[in-house]
């Protein structure tokens, strides 16, 4: 009997929406909150999630997707795409402060110009979360498919049908 060995995901963006979720996995996973000691969430430019980055004396509050199958984290990894780079991080748990070893997106181009101030999270969600949910729902029917194309060209696409303009609120 082959045991599979799970993980645990520290999600701090889009991913904090039940329904991003659900559409990528089939599932809820077991989810705790948590924080990221020494990193700031940016906004990026023309862009509806956000990036983090290594930051000196920062935090990002978050949950951690607990339990996730190596098939869950081949998903992750292929939504995410090239823009990030899965990373070992610690956080601690908000309930008990215990902390705990996680994967997390990290932003892959450290030097970026387009990142600047504070993500919003209820921000995305009044103003870019519906979007995001269809465009996260085009990008698993085409991740079944032969030629499935990378997630930041279904990004760019699906935003440049839905607005023909720049993405920034």
């Amino acid at each position: 009997m082959s045991v599979s060995v799970c993980e645990n995901v520290f999600v701090y963006g889009s991913l904090l929406a039940d329904e991003v979720v659900h559409l990528l996995l089939k599932r809820l996973p077991q989810q705790a909150s948590a924080t990221l000691h020494g990193f700031h969430r940016f906004k990026i430019k023309d862009r509806v999630y956000p990036a983090i980055l290594p930051v000196l004396n920062n935090n990002v509050n978050g949950r951690v997707l607990l339990g996730i199958t190596a098939s869950e984290l081949d998903i992750l990894d292929e939504f995410e795409d090239v823009e990030y780079t899965r990373t070992p991080v610690h956080v601690s748990l908000n309930d008990n402060a215990q902390k705990l070893q996680v994967y997390t997106y990290v932003w892959s181009n450290h030097n970026d110009p387009n990142l600047y101030g504070e993500w919003d999270f209820e921000e995305w969600k009044q103003h870019h979360m519906d979007g995001f949910v269809k465009m996260t729902d085009g990008f698993m029917q085409e991740l079944e498919l032969p030629e499935s194309k990378p997630r930041v060209q279904t990004y760019e696409s699906f935003y440049k049908q839905a607005n023909d303009k720049p993405i920034e609120p």
